[in-house]
């Protein structure tokens, strides 16, 4: 079940008070060469997910656990991988830890660059329509087994009565544990951030980069240099 913020208003809190709880946050990512006016609606919008989270804690339960999707280290290091990816989600998260919670591993790392592998063969484009069909096949079942990873992770370190701060990709296919009561942050920013992006797609404007689900999960190789921890290929 999945609970939208502006719902929570109408139904008594205790309602929620026990059980797993887990809040969504939809990344978003600005892009150091975006332009001034995407850069705005994406503080915009990480500054009402910040307010929304302080709202939903007040009324259901502090965060115990953060998750950040593309990050498969736990603790300090989890942490660094998330600042380098992402500052904007970084500052929420580091907020929570500063308040007492555990930033936990959701990612497997095979897993992971089996999925991203995948997926760049698949923008290369084939020839051969057989091919395509395997690369394809390939994807699929490597991204289920992801998403099987993450909902297991989540599944084993959130425990009753606590609640954890999840950071994923809008559009992602994870199906949560079934006693995990999921909550969905989406501010007002959002859908402003959407259709600025649908009003400059028209006008010939392309999204940046870092807005690309892979180019975002690529910049892990370059948090792991500054980190000390191995990169691919090592």
């Amino acid at each position: 079940m999945s609970e939208q913020l502006g719902k929570i208003e109408r139904l008594e809190v205790k309602h929620f008070k026990h059980g797993k709880k887990l809040y969504l946050v939809p990344i978003v990512y600005s892009g150091e060469g975006a332009p001034d006016e995407y850069k705005a609606r994406c503080d915009r919008y990480w500054q009402q997910v910040a307010e929304q989270l302080t709202n939903l804690t007040s009324k259901i339960g502090k965060v115990i656990r953060v998750y950040h999707e593309s990050v498969f280290q736990s603790g300090v290091d989890g942490m660094k991988a998330v600042e380098g990816l992402n500052p904007s989600s970084y500052r929420i998260a580091k907020t929570q830890c500063d308040n007492g919670a555990v930033f936990e591993a959701i990612e497997e790392r095979e897993l992971f660059e089996e999925a991203m592998d995948w997926q760049r063969c698949l923008t290369l484009g084939f020839m051969s329509d057989k091919v395509a069909s395997r690369v394809s096949e390939f994807y699929v079942e490597a991204i289920k087994k992801r998403n099987e990873f993450m909902a297991r992770k989540i599944d084993e370190t959130l425990k009753d009565d606590e609640a954890g701060l999840l950071f994923i990709r809008e559009g992602h296919s994870v199906q949560f544990p079934s006693d995990v009561e999921v909550f969905s942050i989406f501010p007002p920013a959002l859908d402003e951030l959407r259709r600025w992006l649908r009003d400059q797609a028209k006008s010939g404007y392309e999204k940046p980069a870092e807005e690309s689900k892979e180019q975002a999960e690529s910049e892990i190789e370059e948090v792991e240099k500054k980190t000390g921890k191995r990169t691919k290929g090592d």
